[in-house]
């Protein structure tokens, strides 16, 4: 097995779920944990994850120097890249530039960590998320990699078997990332594969060994995850089940109709739906925070569940959560909250269930296969992503129910034109926002102050990094056009080309 040391990285789970798929088990531990993880474990390599610190500073977040004794290999990752430079005599310091997203990378020197490079390109495109960089290499190590803005991108020491990259390699944004991985799994720490696919079964088995013979609630929301969770519940535990319904008005327009038809004609388990728009509306008058806002949506939410669930005589509560929902709501100890998600750091601390999260550990491509063999329709497992919140994320500023409408149909508007451009199935996510600027209009030769609307195309394979899709300029023209002349209240609309990181998904 593999040992990855978790420096609070928004990928640091993804980096074993990587090494999972090649069929090698890992165990992920804090900094502290490292030396009692070596003797309990005893395994074959190290990797040292990313992290939003510094390594320089007295409070700076290191590990203890013996692991680099240990005679095991070692991979650093972006700030594991930073750790060892440090801690073996090298030099960190703050760059000049950041590096966030895509970026060039160029091999200067063949080593084992990319090796059978014959076929393949010297230079290629990799993720970068960072600051600080390695400005001297540590001992014996050599530069093997740079990018147009940091010099030493990658460096080795062959012979210690310490090997580290400036970019993320786990990110399926990284040219060739996946070889990387493998090449320092397989040819430097000599592993091997074990059979530890994801089972059906065992997931159906978790469920029922929990809730037992007891009545339970499922949230749903129309997602891929809900409707994977709500599945697995129903095989587990069969009539116990009742899956709740909430219509907090901020779907999308008509989604609320169209899922409730899916529901009814597909699934078997129980479901009831709750009309909660104006308790929702009511709750986030005059709030304007984003994190407020999550977590007043959560209470909220909680609370109407509650309800509704001690009239069915049930404690637990099954929850779609997915393992980014986890990491951006802060779910490692030294990560840094990105953004409370309402089915984690968005729920009170306070509530009546015991909480069930089957796929709290899953990445959505990874809930997306479940779903396949679970036999789910198409028409949720190609659904694009869609927050818990709902449109109440995608409104900068108060929500009210004024914006609501116009977000609505604004959003409309880019999915029809999507879905007619054939490509909706390639995108991750596409959507609008209501962003609150004012800006000037000309409408029938008449000055017109009115709102701005930002559109928003992404790729992702795992919502842990995404780019920002090129859309045919046709296609964006076709939505402007629509929306300034079919949205009374909306003068301009903007294209969002930013990448993740620095950007999130939602601007909220």
């Amino acid at each position: 097995m593999i040992l990855i040391v978790d420096f609070g990285s928004q990928t640091t789970h993804l980096i074993g779920r990587r090494i999972r798929e090649m069929g090698v088990p890992v165990e992920i531990v804090t900094p502290g944990q490292v030396l009692t993880s070596l003797k309990k474990f005893k395994p074959k390599g190290i990797i040292l994850s990313g992290g939003p610190a510094s390594t320089y500073g007295e409070s700076a977040l290191l590990v203890d120097k013996k692991i680099f004794a240990q005679n095991l290999p070692v991979l650093g990752i972006c700030y594991g890249l930073e750790v060892m430079g440090q801690m073996l005599g090298g030099k960190v310091a703050p760059g000049k530039k950041k590096e966030y997203g895509k970026t060039s990378f160029t091999l200067l020197k063949n080593n084992t960590l990319f090796s059978n490079w014959k076929n393949k390109k010297k230079t290629f495109t990799v993720w970068m998320s960072h600051f600080d960089q390695v400005t001297v290499p540590p001992g014996d190590a050599v530069i093997v990699g740079s990018t147009p803005e940091v010099k030493i991108a990658a460096f080795a020491d062959e012979k210690k078997k310490q090997f580290a990259v400036m970019f993320h390699p786990e990110a399926h944004h990284t040219e060739f990332g996946k070889d990387i991985l493998k090449n320092f799994i397989f040819k430097i720490c000599s592993e091997v594969r074990v059979d530890n696919r994801i089972k059906i079964e065992d997931l159906v088995k978790g469920i029922k060994e929990i809730i037992g013979e007891s009545n339970a609630v499922c949230a749903l929301s129309g997602g891929i995850d809900s409707t994977v969770t709500a599945k697995l519940a129903y095989l587990a535990i069969g009539s116990k089940l009742t899956c709740i319904y909430i219509d907090t008005g901020l779907m999308r327009l008509g989604e609320t109709e169209d899922i409730l038809k899916t529901y009814k004609d597909h699934f078997e388990f129980k479901f009831k739906v709750i009309k909660a728009e104006d308790l929702f509306l009511k709750n986030l008058k005059g709030v304007i925070d984003p994190e407020s806002k999550r977590k007043i949506i959560g209470e909220t939410f909680i609370r109407v569940l509650e309800n509704h669930a001690q009239r069915l005589n049930s404690k637990f509560l099954l929850q779609g959560t997915i393992y980014p929902d986890v990491i951006e709501s802060k779910g490692t100890r030294h990560s840094d909250k990105i953004k409370t998600h309402h089915n984690v750091g968005g729920i009170p601390q306070k509530h009546g269930f015991t909480i069930v999260e089957p796929l709290r550990m899953f990445y959505k491509d990874e809930v997306r296969l479940l779903a396949s063999q679970l036999k789910i329709p198409d028409s949720v497992i190609k659904r694009h992503v869609f927050p818990g919140p709902g449109l109440a994320v995608r409104i900068i500023g108060e929500v009210t129910k004024d914006k609501v409408v116009i977000l609505k149909k604004a959003d409309r508007i880019v999915v029809e034109e999507i879905k007619a451009s054939g490509l909706y199935e390639q995108i991750w996510m596409a959507f609008a926002v209501f962003t609150g600027i004012k800006t000037t209009g000309v409408t029938g030769d008449e000055r017109k102050y009115g709102e701005t609307i930002a559109v928003r195309v992404i790729e992702s394979k795992d919502t842990m990094t995404a780019d920002w899709v090129r859309l045919p300029y046709e296609v964006l023209a076709r939505i402007s056009e629509r929306i300034v002349t079919e949205v009374f209240e909306v003068v301009r609309v903007v294209f969002d080309i930013t990448t993740k990181p620095p950007a999130t998904m939602e601007w909220e």
